[in-house]
């Protein structure tokens, strides 16, 4: 009787299985397959777009260092007096009145050091209005700050401590709160600085000539410099990212089209181009990307100095960087939705600078980078393994990626014996970035989430008092280890699984020998996802 039972679950089991192999052959050939030949097609179209967006920008910044003037001999600009006697003689009339805004939010680690820099400034007192937008919550910050304003005050500065009775807006609604005073009315210009930026005491000086001697101009941005680029391997791999950024891509919109996003701060505005843009809006968690794009459309024209440095900090802890990069993958996004159309109207600039901020600054930079890393590399390349009838070039799945990896590493040569883990640590973010663009792109609920970056400090300072650093890096692994539940990634933990899944079949039956990029890509994906990137990266 038991060996009779035991055919009848033998039979029955192979009965269900010749069924789902049955319906997958069914479904396979004319579903499966179609829809996957699709998603290669347009995986490919996708990576040659940004191929050549890359190529593109590798030429035009080739061309720029080797026959581009410099900013200092394309646009007008004369010295300002840099003697003491000069100005107490009345050459302070030829400055003129400069506001400084430094946003900030329970800023407990670094608020000394922003506003210290900010109030060593090389400019005239009477000429120089520092506005230190205070929106913390914390009582105990809000009296440490005001006290440090005070402090700088009873020196002569003109410092002023702002405070809101709510945070209507976050940084945008608090920078066009700060506008509205009107002890700021007679200010021409407004430096921007975030609670971890530090800009050098000339910085005003080599920014705001640009700004007096050219009427056309309304935006001056200068460059972040990372104070703390070496305190990990992910903040190494960030700095990689950042600086292609700024060396290439901001360096290509300014030398073409005089044209690039505001990246928030470490950049002089002309208070006129903020008011006849429309002013700060809070409608996506990029208001500075929002103000840059309304004030280009309006005719105002911008420009970047790659060598006008200002200190900043990278996110150390795993959960303020995906914080971060939500916020600057939606917004962009989000924006996109919300502006397209108001570009493709727009009768006051180019046809091919519409171009270019449609297709190449939104679509592509924003947009496509970040949904084919991933849709590509970690969904449709893994599932052409199970399907062998559909197949991806070589050129595709191999040569176009690793000439855009050499690329986008030419903004940090230091680093690029790094390349091999910041493609896969870019991969495993390809996925928040994804998740963050589509919630941009329909509006859905997270997509005016903000979230303020955590600081902790400027780690190359702090390296003489150890004690200091080590309990400030603790108190903040402590948050983030906090609960196992809270620190999994579990869209990551699938991901990961799925393509040991695929590495495992590909080393049995796969013909590609992709198997050791899965393996390697799942354990990436895994670290992430069971949230130790801040102890092994």
């Amino acid at each position: 009787m038991a060996d009779l039972i035991q055919d009848q679950l033998l039979q029955a089991r192979g009965d269900l299985s010749s069924q789902l192999e049955l319906m997958w052959e069914t479904i396979k050939t004319p579903l499966i397959v179609p829809l996957l030949k699709l998603g290669v097609v347009v995986c490919l179209a996708m990576s040659l777009m940004l191929f050549m967006e890359r190529l593109y920008m590798g030429i035009v910044i080739v061309l720029v260092k080797l026959f581009w003037k410099k900013p200092e001999k394309r646009y007008k600009w004369e010295a300002l007096p840099d003697s003491i006697d000069d100005i107490e003689t009345g050459g302070s009339n030829k400055f003129p009145h400069v506001l400084i805004q430094i946003p900030m939010f329970n800023e407990r680690e670094v608020y000394k050091v922003s506003i210290g820099a900010a109030c060593n400034l090389s400019w005239p007192a009477d000429r120089m209005v520092i506005q230190v937008l205070d929106d913390s919550t914390d009582p105990v910050i809000k009296d440490m700050v005001e006290l440090e304003c005070q402090r700088w005050a009873s020196k002569g500065l003109n410092i002023v401590y702002q405070i809101r009775e709510n945070r209507v807006g976050y940084k945008a609604g608090a920078l066009k709160e700060g506008l509205k005073r009107d002890y700021v009315k007679h200010c021409e210009h407004v430096a921007i600085f975030d609670a971890d930026f530090r800009p050098e005491p000339d910085y005003l000086r080599r920014a705001i000539p640009f700004l007096m001697h050219n009427p056309e101009l309304a935006l001056v941005q200068g460059r972040w410099r990372f104070v703390n680029a070496n305190e990990c391997l992910m903040t190494r791999m960030q700095e990689m990212s950042l600086d292609y950024h700024f060396k290439v891509e901001q360096e290509v919109g300014s030398s073409t089209h005089a044209f690039f996003g505001f990246n928030g701060t470490a950049g002089v505005w002309r208070i006129a181009a903020i008011d006849e843009a429309g002013g700060w809006k809070d409608r996506t968690t990029v208001e500075d990307m929002d103000l840059a794009v309304r004030a280009s459309l309006r005719g105002w024209k911008f420009v970047y100095l790659g060598d006008l440095q200002v200190k900043s900090e990278l996110p150390s802890t795993f959960k303020a960087f995906r914080f971060q990069q939500h916020r600057w993958s939606c917004g962009p996004a989000n924006l996109f939705r919300k502006m397209v159309m108001e570009i493709v109207r727009n009768k006051n600039v180019r046809f091919w600078k519409k171009v270019y901020t449609i297709y190449s600054f939104f679509l592509v930079r924003k947009i496509t980078a970040h949904m084919v890393t991933f849709c590509f590399y970690c969904v449709i390349l893994p599932l052409t393994i199970l399907i062998p009838e559909v197949e991806v070039p070589i050129w595709g799945s191999v040569y176009i990626p690793s000439i855009i990896t050499i690329l986008n590493s030419v903004g940090t040569p230091r680093s690029i014996h790094l390349l091999f883990y910041w493609i896969l640590f870019e991969n495993v973010m390809s996925l928040h970035r994804t998740k963050a663009t589509l919630i941009g792109l329909f509006e859905a609920g997270r997509a005016n989430e903000w979230v303020v970056t955590e600081k902790l400090g400027d780690s190359q300072k702090n390296k003489g008092n150890a004690k200091e650093k080590s309990s400030s890096i603790k108190a903040a692994m402590k948050k983030v280890r906090a609960k196992v539940l809270d620190r999994m990634n579990f869209l990551e933990l699938i991901v990961g699984v799925f393509l040991f899944a695929i590495g495992c079949y590909d080393f049995m039956y796969g013909k590609w020998s992709y198997y050791v990029y899965f393996f390697l890509q799942s354990i990436s994906f895994f670290i992430v996802g069971f949230g130790y990137v801040g102890t092994i990266i």
